[in-house]
């Protein structure tokens, strides 16, 4: 996929693994220009395929400074703004840290509950995830869901990036947190890999099962580590695993 313009992406997908829904990432986009989108939709539109979700990068939303609270709002406005230009329902809205700062609930609901004001208005739900092992743990991120109480502020519950640094109890405990509060989108994996390159095995079956139990009904995004090996070969067996887990 070396080389490929993200106008290429959806009927490669569609090609390659027989799905019409995509999940990219807002960096992937060569323009945000109108002239871009339109051809950016032509093409969805071309391989009968559609955007889920459009991830963006991370903002700091609990800083200290008033300021950058600020410019991690106004961020996320213009990003919702692209996601409705491209038919996106959802973003996913990266919580980024800062060396000193401890997360805060208070100030961070403060700010994602501006930004989520800002999606009702224009239809579009803002989607956090359990990725940061600091910034965006998944507790955290409930208690800044919980406290906002806006149905256009949900999670996006991840099946592995929890176990960085913790246990397959605590990873479990955390996806079951956050489906209580999912809406359109969740990660599969079925291995993680921490800074030391340990690779640990993520309990698909269980995952599954707790979205079953929570009667998730929104999709699901593979996420194959290609450091694991190929990544087309990767992924196809993921969605099949995924498929089998679903029947």
């Amino acid at each position: 996929m070396a080389g490929m313009d993200l106008k290429e992406f959806p009927a490669y997908v569609a090609d390659k693994f027989g799905v019409h829904n995509i999940n990219p990432l807002l960096d992937h986009f060569s323009s945000v220009d109108p002239t871009y989108i339109d051809a950016f939709r032509a093409a969805l539109e071309k391989a009968h395929s559609h955007i889920v979700d459009l991830a963006l990068s991370g903002r700091r939303f609990y800083a200290a400074d008033a300021a950058i609270r600020q410019e991690a709002v106004e961020y996320g406005k213009k990003c919702i703004d692209i996601a409705a230009a491209v038919g996106s329902p959802s973003v996913r809205q990266h919580v980024a840290g800062h060396e000193g700062e401890k997360p805060d609930v208070a100030l961070a609901a403060n700010s994602l509950g501006e930004m989520a004001e800002y999606g009702e208005r224009k239809g579009v739900v803002v989607n956090l995830e359990n990725d940061n092992a600091v910034s965006e743990d998944p507790f955290f991120l409930v208690a800044v869901i919980e406290k906002v109480k806006s149905r256009y502020l949900r999670a996006l519950p991840d099946f592995g990036n929890s176990l960085a640094g913790h246990d397959h109890k605590f990873n479990h405990e955390a996806v079951e947190a956050m489906l209580r509060h999912v809406w359109n989108m969740c990660h599969v994996k079925d291995a993680v890999q921490d800074r030391d390159g340990k690779i640990d095995t993520v309990d698909l079956r269980s995952m599954f099962e707790l979205a079953k139990q929570t009667s998730y009904r929104g999709y699901f995004s593979m996420e194959y580590d290609t450091a694991n090996g190929d990544p087309v070969a990767g992924t196809k067996r993921l969605v099949e695993e995924t498929l089998k887990h679903l029947s």
